[in-house]
């Protein structure tokens, strides 16, 4: 598809779906009285369309009497959103892989205690744009930082929280850039070089291998109101199931 093969090293992967889950702080991962709610993260290349789903998503869960609350990564808090304005920025091409990973895990942190885990406990749906996925992928492979030592950052910054489902769209690198450079200026990430891209589609689709239970991997060149039903009857299924 790519031209080049990309050769990803699931043994990281593995040891981020044992760690993350055997985390436990202030996050409850349990069903019970502390966490009634339903948590949703959507994740995908940059372009996919992640955004539109949310808010068509939003919309049919509210009409359905839900209360559902939305937000985004790296952001959510205001002091979320003030370390995406220094993650994203264009002139910041000094930045480190780790600093980046690390101002992910602090943005992350603040926005699971601050609004995350509270609307959970509240019984809300929490829709999500990006998690921890994200920063597997990006940083972990794409950054080749490993996916180990990321999972070892976000297993404290999210207290071991995994969502109860994600929508993976996919979309190959190239052809999301593309939906992105004729919507807007592309940001820091965005800007990254092809080879880059590559590496985080294929770090997902990997991730989509090894949890097919929680992330649905869906076609995102399908039309958007084919995309949304595919997305509905996956979140009705979960509800029906968790007795929300």
């Amino acid at each position: 598809m790519f031209g080049v093969s990309v050769i990803i090293d699931i043994k990281p992967i593995l040891l981020y779906t044992q760690s993350i889950n055997s985390a436990n702080w202030y996050a409850v991962s349990e069903r019970g009285e502390k966490m009634s709610g339903l948590f949703i993260t959507l994740e995908g290349t940059d372009g996919a369309g992640k955004t539109t789903q949310i808010k068509l998503l939003e919309k049919y869960l509210k009409n359905k009497g839900y209360e559902v609350i939305c937000t985004r990564e790296p952001g959510g808090t205001d002091i979320s959103e003030k370390i995406r304005k220094l993650i994203i920025d264009p002139e910041n091409i000094e930045m480190t892989p780790l600093t980046e990973a690390l101002l992910y895990c602090a943005a992350r942190a603040q926005l699971v205690k601050q609004l995350i885990i509270p609307a959970l406990k509240n019984g809300s749906i929490v829709i999500c744009d990006r998690f921890v996925d994200s920063s597997i992928v990006y940083q972990g492979i794409a950054r080749g930082m490993g996916a180990d030592m990321i999972a070892e950052l976000n297993k404290y910054a999210t207290g071991g929280l995994v969502p109860d489902i994600t929508f993976f769209l996919r979309l190959d690198s190239s052809a999301g850039i593309n939906r992105k450079k004729k919507q807007a200026k592309l940001d820091r990430i965005e800007q990254e070089k092809e080879s880059f891209h590559r590496r985080v589609f294929a770090g997902y689709i990997e991730l989509c291998k090894k949890e097919p239970e929680r992330i649905k991997a869906i076609d995102a060149s399908r039309s958007i109101d084919d995309i949304h039903n595919i997305i509905i009857s996956h979140t009705e299924e979960t509800i029906k199931k968790l007795s929300l």
